[in-house]
């Protein structure tokens, strides 16, 4: 009798050859051919449409690279090994280009010639599982255009990006010199006259002339402690008596005499001694009940050096295992008096 494994359905039949033509065989080939079908029925339409795509833009072609995505593989029935779905190109994913190279090379095909000689599968779908040389390079040339666009849009957005940082900062450093010009207008005024800014579309000279007050007097802070450069203002060290806090100078409150009362005591904090006794008085006054648990507990029991405690003799005096004896007789009283 022949023996046979089969591959496939993972099993020994002892009808030699005539397992391939099995039922069971023919439904698990079905079934494998079918999932592998997919696979490259998704891959070939990828091809189609990078191939149809003239103006080399390949939106659906070259992506991003995402670990989580890209990284998935394909199990090839045919060669029996694993195949990464998709190619790679530096920071870049190239969709369905691992598993187009596999199926058009010339590996893959002897293997799926093996593979349908050994499992008796129908020549007719065989050619559905390849992919031919002409295919694949016009695949591989649409994808060179897909890149090319790819890197042509990435290198303009990041012009324009360069753009949009170089006018932010021009906008900052306008910004900075004329805060600076504001500062230093007051400085290069000579004489007890009051510097006003010039007037403008928005502001009436004639109404700042006729508000004379302190602020006019006032002239433009020292600013020769700062760097070159920098739009700083210096408005003084704030000096508090008695108030703030360490940062601002002020004594720490651990430091601070405590305040006297008007007779010269001091003032105290909680509650005074006096009613501490009056409350511990308050406590030996309030009775407890006279029948509760170890009322008449025996505190005086004399005890050993080697003795340990035993939390629950609380009858009358002695150790635990004494009220135990004592609950014991207790009750067998009772019952006899009954």
């Amino acid at each position: 009798m022949a023996v046979h494994y089969c591959g496939l359905c993972r099993r020994t039949s002892f009808t030699g050859r005539r397992h391939l033509y099995s039922a069971a065989h023919r439904r698990r080939l079905r079934e494998a051919l079918g999932r592998l079908q997919e696979e490259v029925a998704a891959a070939r339409a990828a091809a189609a449409a990078a191939a149809a795509a003239g103006d080399g833009d390949g939106d659906g072609t070259v992506r991003r690279y995402d670990p989580a995505e890209h990284d998935r593989r394909v199990w090839c029935l045919c060669c029996g090994s694993s195949v990464r779905r998709d190619g790679r190109r530096g920071g870049l994913a190239l969709l369905q280009a691992g598993l187009l190279q596999h199926l058009a090379g010339p590996e893959h095909r002897r293997e799926t010639a093996r593979f349908w000689r050994e499992n008796r599968a129908e020549a007719a779908l065989r050619e559905r599982f390849l992919v031919s040389a002409e295919e694949y390079d016009r695949f591989a040339e649409a994808t060179e255009r897909a890149l090319a666009a790819y890197q042509r849009r990435e290198e303009e957005r990041i012009r324009q990006m360069a753009a949009g940082i170089r006018e932010a900062e021009r906008r900052q450093r306008e910004t900075v010199q004329a805060a600076l010009q504001l500062q230093t207008e007051p400085e290069l005024c000579a004489g007890p006259s009051v510097c006003s800014p010039p007037p403008g579309p928005g502001r009436d000279s004639s109404q700042d002339a006729e508000q004379p007050g302190p602020s006019g007097m006032q002239t433009g802070p020292d600013l020769n402690w700062t760097e070159s450069g920098q739009a700083l203002t210096f408005i003084g060290h704030q000096e508090t008596e008695g108030k703030g806090n360490v940062h601002t100078g002020a004594k720490p409150p651990w430091l601070t005499e405590e305040e006297e009362e008007e007779d010269g005591s001091k003032r105290q904090i909680g509650p005074s001694y006096e009613e501490f006794l009056r409350q511990k008085e308050k406590q030996k006054l309030k009775k407890l009940p006279a029948e509760r648990v170890g009322a008449n507990f025996d505190h005086t029991s004399q005890t050993g050096d080697s003795w340990l405690p035993s939390f629950g003799r609380v009858w009358n005096h002695g150790r635990r295992w004494q009220s135990r004896h004592q609950f014991r007789t207790e009750s067998g009283e009772k019952k006899k008096k009954r």
